[in-house]
């Protein structure tokens, strides 16, 4: 039997996942990795706690499946996206730590970039809007801020990659320093049409093309694992931002079908085929796969806070031990009470685009406690994706759009949170039988290129429905719900214009 290898380096943890021929689990392995807040709104990640979680989970997922190197037919690699690492091209040694796609360092070049009337064209490009959210910022700050690193980089001697080209680098000991078309399209340098890093962007956000890597399909032979990393050399066949992988994972091949991932953040994918369609909503156009050379683009929201804000009920507020008491304590919440929690802690995403804000908590009463808390910290992911389901209804016309959402991402186990999400969003919420749909994603496009899977068509037979959310919350409550959120988001949005 034909293994496959998944390697799914994530925000705060890096995990391995073993795939059968017929797409079950063989073996999973998870370790989490420290995040460092060296100042507010920023986040980093010591590139040697990527590759030395990644490795470990690698071997134990092996071990655990009983898998030998000769047995897996091919690697693939999915990761946190827009994280950026610069290293020596000579040692291999970071330069900085990774600036974590969290990080929001960069918000006064992207507000100067804006002014200069740089944004049209960037977005033509690249479909992305100006913001600290993508790579360009961030490598242009590593260069500015590590004494002599400009000059290194303009001798050829730095590489820039985000964490599937760091980590590809590392698996091949140094031989290959590559991309695919998914993770280059998340940098705003590279061009969504032509397919190829452009100059005028390069030039304008001051990056050397020397550093960038070469960017292939996603599916696609890669290279090899060095021999002494799993007893043996494997074949590096497939790579996609994690959004984009969970997309493939859950078979959202046909344009108009729409995944929500629910992890650190939420990130919702619609197909749009072989169109990139300009949001006029603030979404962003982006590449959902390459496969044989042709893409495949997709409109995709991002919210910066979902599974986070359960974090900062266990860390922050410590009124939960474990992410799982939060749907029950939920459920134990006064009713006559309605709390909402904004949690723009680093900012708002799609569809409001604002760095600056930060979260707050609106209703709050005398009575308010954790049960209450933790009602708006779940209802807060909903209400968010209610609004990115909006913004892609107004870009992708309705008709064209099917109205039921596939999700994915640890939040997915809450069936308080998914029926929650299915009541305000007045449509059915699907979980899949697989819920590791960015694992299976990358497996699938190494599998794909290594000849173990089907065409993406057979692959999508393979799709089994867990189970499906139907909504039942009255309309009267829905839109009174609704629009007590609307109230909160534009509180929230009215305290930046305050400041300024």
């Amino acid at each position: 039997m034909s293994f496959v290898l998944a390697i799914d380096q994530g925000t705060t943890s890096s995990r391995a996942i073993v795939f059968r021929s017929d797409i079950s689990i063989a073996a999973t392995a998870q370790a989490e990795f420290p995040q460092h807040f060296p100042a507010s709104g920023w986040v980093e990640h010591e590139p040697e706690d990527i590759w030395a979680s990644t490795v470990t989970v690698c071997r134990e997922a092996l071990e655990k499946a009983g898998v030998r190197a000769k047995d897996v037919a091919a690697i693939g690699i999915t990761n946190q996206r827009e994280t950026t690492v610069v290293w020596d091209r000579a040692t291999g040694q970071a330069v900085h730590r990774a600036i974590v796609w969290q990080d929001r360092r960069t918000a006064d070049v992207c507000a100067k970039l804006k002014a200069e009337g740089h944004e049209p064209t960037i977005t033509q490009k690249t479909g992305l809007i100006i913001d600290p959210y993508f790579s360009g910022t961030k490598v242009a700050w590593i260069l500015d801020h590590v004494p002599g690193a400009r000059a290194r980089a303009e001798r050829g001697e730095l590489m820039f990659g985000t964490v599937d080209c760091y980590l590809l680098w590392r698996l091949t000991g140094g031989k290959v320093h590559a991309t695919d078309a998914t993770n280059a399209s998340r940098t705003l340098l590279f061009n969504i049409h032509t397919g190829a890093w452009d100059e005028e962007l390069l030039k304008l956000l001051r990056v050397p093309r020397s550093m960038l890597p070469e960017v292939k399909d996603s599916s696609a032979r890669f290279g090899e694992s060095a021999p002494d990393l799993f007893g043996g050399a494997i074949l590096i066949c497939g790579i996609a931002g994690d959004q984009q992988a969970a997309t493939i994972g859950q078979a959202c091949f046909r344009p108009g079908m729409i995944k929500s991932t629910y992890g650190t953040g939420c990130f919702a994918l619609l197909n749009t085929g072989e169109t990139p369609v300009v949001s006029k909503n603030k979404l962003l156009t982006t590449i959902a796969y390459q496969l044989g050379g042709k893409r495949t683009y997709a409109l995709e929201g991002s919210i910066f806070v979902a599974g986070s804000a359960v974090q900062w009920l266990r860390d922050g507020l410590g009124i939960i031990k474990q992410a799982a008491e939060t749907g029950p304590l939920a459920d134990q919440s006064d009713p006559m009470q309605s709390v909402y929690l904004v949690p723009s802690f680093v900012g708002m995403g799609a569809p409001y685009w604002n760095p600056r804000v930060r979260g707050a908590l609106f209703g709050l009463t005398r009575n308010t406690g954790p049960a209450e808390l933790a009602h708006a910290a779940l209802e807060s992911v909903c209400y968010q994706t209610y609004d990115l389901r909006e913004a892609m209804r107004a870009d992708w016309p309705g008709e064209k759009a099917t109205n039921v959402l596939r999700v994915d991402g640890g939040m997915t186990a809450s069936d308080w949170t998914m029926q929650r999400l299915a009541d305000l969003l007045d449509a059915p919420v699907d979980r899949p039988m697989i819920q590791e749909t960015t694992a299976l994603g990358a497996a699938y496009l190494a599998g794909l290129a290594a000849g173990v899977y089907p065409e993406p068509s057979r692959f999508a037979d393979n799709w089994r429905l867990e189970h499906r959310f139907k909504p039942n919350m009255s309309q009267a409550t829905r839109e009174r719900k609704l629009a007590g959120w609307a109230r909160a988001v534009k509180g929230v949005l009215a305290s930046d214009e305050g400041e300024g």
